[in-house]
C-alpha cells in the first residue's frame, strides 16, 4: 500500500495579490484545506491484518498454531474477562521458566474449561509466554470450536505431540483430571479427581522437561453445578449434561459464568532431568511423581481456601 505524500502547509503565507504594496487591500486567498489526517494505527493495523488474512500472508505451526491471530482476536476477549468480570490475582509466575520446554499441571473445575483459558491468559501476560494446551478429543470434534482450538495453539493430549511440543522448547499445559474435574458437582468443589495413569508424568521425564504445579481457585463457583441430565448427555454425545441454580432454567443467561474471585499460584517446578534415561519406563516412579505433583496441588488449594474470605469479594 503506498504511503500519502504529506505536503507541508504554511498558514501565515498570504497570496502574491493580498501583499502587492499598491492597489485596494486585496482579501487573502483561502487556505487550502488540510489534507485528510492518516487513519489511527489501530485501524491500519487492522487493515493491514486483514490483507494478510486475505492473502495468506501469516504463518502457523505443524499444529495450526496461529499467533497473529490469537493475538489480535482471540486473546482480547479473554483478556477482559480474566481483568474485568474474574479479576485474576496471579502470585508465583517467576516460577515458570522464561525460556524452553516446561510443562504446567493444573487442576480443573468450573464445568466449562475456562480456567484453562485464564491460565493461557495469566502465562501470556505475566511470562510473555503462550500455552500451548492439550486437550480432549470432544473439544476438536465441534467444528468451529475445534478450529479456534487449534488456532490458538491447542492439540490433542497425546503424549506424542505433548513431547514434540517440549522439545521445541514449548511451555505446555495439561489437566490430568480431564472431564472428571470439569465436570464434578459443587458438593465436591476444590477436591481434586484422579491425575489418569500419568501420561503428562512420563511426557516430562522423556523431554526431561520441568514439571510446574498450577492451582486455581474460583473457578469451581462459576458455574456450581447441582445436578447431571445423563440421558440428555448421551443424547448429545456429551460426557455430561449440567444443571446449575440458573441453566437451563435462564436459558442463555444462565450461561453467563458468575463473577468469582479467581487467584492462580504457580509453584515451584519439579526437574525431571536429573533421573536415569527411559525413567519413564518405571511405572513406580511414574506413579510417585504423579501423586507428589497431584498433592502438591491439593495442598496449595487447601492453603489458598483458607486465606479466601469470600468467592466473589475477596
Amino acid at each position: 500500500m503506498r504511503e500519502a505524500r504529506v505536503i507541508p502547509l504554511d498558514r501565515s503565507r498570504r497570496s502574491p495579490a493580498a501583499e502587492a504594496p499598491d492597489g485596494p487591500p486585496v482579501a487573502p486567498t483561502p487556505l487550502r484545506k488540510d489534507p485528510a489526517p492518516t487513519p489511527p494505527t489501530g485501524l491500519r493495523q487492522a487493515f493491514e491484518f486483514a490483507r494478510r488474512r486475505l492473502t495468506g500472508e501469516y504463518q502457523v505451526d505443524r499444529f495450526g498454531f496461529d499467533p497473529e491471530l490469537t493475538e489480535a482476536l482471540l486473546l482480547p476477549p479473554l483478556r477482559a474477562l480474566y481483568r474485568r468480570w474474574f479479576r485474576v490475582r496471579v502470585t508465583g509466575a517467576e516460577n515458570i521458566p522464561a525460556e524452553g520446554g516446561a510443562l504446567v499441571v493444573s487442576n480443573h473445575s468450573g464445568t466449562l474449561p475456562l480456567d484453562a483459558l485464564m491460565t493461557a491468559v495469566a502465562v501470556r501476560d505475566n511470562r510473555d509466554r503462550y500455552l500451548r494446551m492439550l486437550g480432549a478429543d470432544l473439544v476438536f470434534q465441534v467444528p468451529l470450536l475445534g478450529a479456534l482450538a487449534r488456532k490458538s495453539g491447542q492439540t490433542l493430549a497425546c503424549n506424542p505431540d505433548a513431547e514434540h511440543l517440549l522439545r521445541s522448547g514449548e511451555l505446555v499445559g495439561v489437566w490430568p483430571e480431564g472431564f472428571k474435574g470439569i465436570g464434578k458437582p459443587f458438593s465436591a468443589r476444590y477436591k481434586l479427581q484422579r491425575f489418569g495413569r500419568g501420561g503428562f508424568v512420563s511426557a516430562a521425564l522423556r523431554t526431561g522437561a520441568p514439571i510446574v504445579p498450577c492451582s486455581i481457585v474460583g473457578a469451581e463457583e462459576i458455574y456450581p453445578k447441582i445436578a447431571d441430565l445423563k440421558p440428555l448427555a448421551r443424547l448429545l454425545g456429551l460426557p455430561y449434561f449440567p444443571v446449575t441454580p440458573f441453566f437451563p432454567l435462564l436459558g442463555p443467561l444462565g450461561a453467563i459464568p458468575l463473577p468469582s474471585k479467581w487467584h492462580i499460584h504457580f509453584g515451584e517446578p519439579i526437574p525431571t532431568d536429573t533421573y536415569e534415561p527411559r525413567a519413564e519406563d518405571d511405572p513406580m516412579l511414574v506413579f510417585t511423581l504423579t501423586d507428589q505433583v497431584r498433592e502438591t496441588i491439593q495442598q496449595t488449594l487447601y492453603k489458598l481456601l483458607d486465606q479466601r474470605t469470600n468467592p466473589f469479594f475477596d
